[in-house]
């Protein structure tokens, strides 16, 4: 890409390399302004264009579908990519012009696949002309239709959400799920208290509020760069949505134990536990990704805490931690990121119910390496950022049928506090839609003495 490159160009080829690798669409945003080739607004709406194409990607392809004379799998990738953009502009960013929407869109093709600028400038144009007339499915002949392509879900995902909830409500999960989140910090509150907190974010001009269910937890307004804000270099907080921090909460871990974090990377739990133990026992925190356990280093360094042992280690290696036994253990499973696509929109179009029931087979095989290095009468937190049974109640089902000597535990402390948060078989459920937070699952277990 030229040094001088626009908003449009950049977000173009983010798009491009999403759709051709399993890239994260936030760490090519983070590489592409860390370059410094785009400056003020500009910055603000590379942003806006890679993730709102990629949150709304069905509802601009179903219009498409009405739009363009060929199938759509058809087209040439950048020019699906092209007209995706373009027409992203015209429905839904209201402060750009239509005619600077169209104008910039035809450039961009004459400058990437000058063949296709006839098109593209055909095809907006017609939307133009004829946007009154597209429509979408009839919501009551065919609710999972219309749910996917009015709030931008694949098919399976709005059929799977409308066998969950009422319509009513799945609605609304599909609305949460488009939103944009709002930063949420954890206190460090072995150097700052949450009240604290929030007044050095008031001080600096920074709208800041308290989570209502995590105690650590704070919420802050606007468009903010992260390490630029108050308090991060004296590691005073750490991003983690609330839902992650209850996870830990569930867990309960007492000062002086000797607790497992596995599949621990980037670290966020691992050092919300050792806050929780004020910072007294030890937790071991394994991740198979060497890089990643760097990044448990650098957060638990920033944030002043010694207790977490990071290792580089393959859960389902054979020799894994062989002879050692925990009071605690925390298990994040890998999966599929249901609970997370408002954050994460490009997996939407990743993952498919295959997909689904190869996460929950490894997590089945995660599950059980827990159970054998758990002492008796110890407590394992199973815990998932997916809102897919087969991923979340199914797996531990699975599990009990398999270890007697395993409960769940429906006493913990978190749900004496927050009952709502409970589900009627004992296991913590939050939603997007409810809760204001990432959709998460967890099971606490507890082996029997």
């Amino acid at each position: 890409m030229p040094a001088g490159c626009s908003p449009r160009q950049a977000a173009l080829l983010i798009l491009q390399q999403l759709a051709s690798g399993d890239l994260h669409a936030d760490d090519l945003l983070n590489q592409e302004l860390s370059r410094d080739r785009l400056q003020g607004p500009d910055r603000g709406l590379l942003a806006e264009l890679v993730m709102g194409v990629l949150r709304r990607q069905a509802t601009l392809d179903h219009y498409l579908l009405q739009l363009v004379q060929q199938p759509l799998n058809q087209l040439e990738l950048p020019v699906l990519l092209l007209l995706r953009l373009g027409l992203y502009q015209l429905q839904f960013l209201d402060r750009i012009p239509a005619h600077a929407a169209v104008h910039e869109s035809v450039e961009l093709a004459k400058a990437t696949v000058p063949r296709a600028k006839g098109l593209i400038n055909g095809v907006l144009r017609s939307f133009l002309r004829r946007r009154h007339e597209l429509s979408l499915p009839d919501p009551v002949q065919d609710p999972a239709a219309w749910l996917a392509a009015a709030h931008s879900l694949p098919d399976w995902l709005a059929r799977q959400w409308l066998q969950q909830f009422p319509q009513e409500e799945a609605i609304a999960l599909a609305q949460a799920s488009l939103a944009l989140p709002l930063l949420t910090l954890r206190t460090n509150t072995r150097r700052i208290t949450r009240p604290q907190l929030l007044d050095l974010f008031t001080e600096a001009g920074i709208s800041a509020q308290p989570c209502r269910f995590a105690p650590e937890a704070v919420q802050l307004q606007g468009h903010l760069q992260i390490p630029t804000l108050p308090g991060f270099t004296e590691g005073l907080w750490t991003v983690q949505d609330q839902a992650s921090q209850l996870v830990s909460h569930l867990l309960d871990p007492q000062p002086g134990e000797l607790v497992l974090d596995i599949c621990a990377a980037p670290g966020g739990k691992a050092t919300h536990l050792a806050q929780l133990m004020d910072d007294n026992g030890t937790i071991v925190a394994t991740d198979l990704n060497r890089r990643r356990i760097k990044r448990i280093n650098d957060v638990t360094a920033r944030l002043g805490l010694q207790i977490v042992q990071p290792r580089t280690a393959d859960a389902l290696a054979p020799d894994y931690l062989t002879g050692e036994r925990f009071d605690r253990i925390l298990l994040d499973a890998p999966c599929s990121g249901l609970g997370v696509i408002r954050r994460h929109p490009e997996a939407k179009w990743r993952l498919n119910p295959a997909e689904l029931e190869r996460c929950a087979a490894r997590q089945r095989q995660l599950l059980a390496v827990a159970a054998a290095l758990l002492k008796p009468g110890g407590v394992l937190v199973y815990a998932t950022c997916s809102t897919a049974e087969v991923e979340d109640e199914a797996v531990v089902d699975d599990f009990l049928s398999r270890h007697s000597d395993f409960v769940v535990d429906t006493t913990a402390t978190l749900f004496q506090l927050h009952p709502e948060l409970a589900t009627p078989s004992g296991s913590m459920r939050l939603w997007p839609h409810r809760h204001g937070c990432d959709g998460f699952f967890a099971a606490r277990l507890v082996r029997t003495p």
